[in-house]
């Protein structure tokens, strides 16, 4: 399973905050409900995610087994 919580570290290092993404980056509010859900995003999200936050993808996302 790929969870998200490394996402919300990474941002509150960053200092982007989930209205930045929406207000700044037109990012959907859907896809951030997806996001703190553990649900499956597209690999289009997380490069999205990478490039306004300037990491990589093991900064956002990381597996784990059930």
């Amino acid at each position: 399973m790929v969870v998200f919580d490394r996402l919300w570290q990474t941002m509150k290092e960053k200092k982007i905050s989930q209205y930045s993404l929406i207000h700044d980056y037109h990012f959907s509010t859907g896809q951030l409900d997806r996001l703190r859900k553990n649900c499956s995003v597209s690999t289009n999200t997380l490069d999205r995610l990478c490039e306004i936050l300037d990491c990589r993808l093991e900064e956002i996302a990381e597996y784990k087994k059930q």
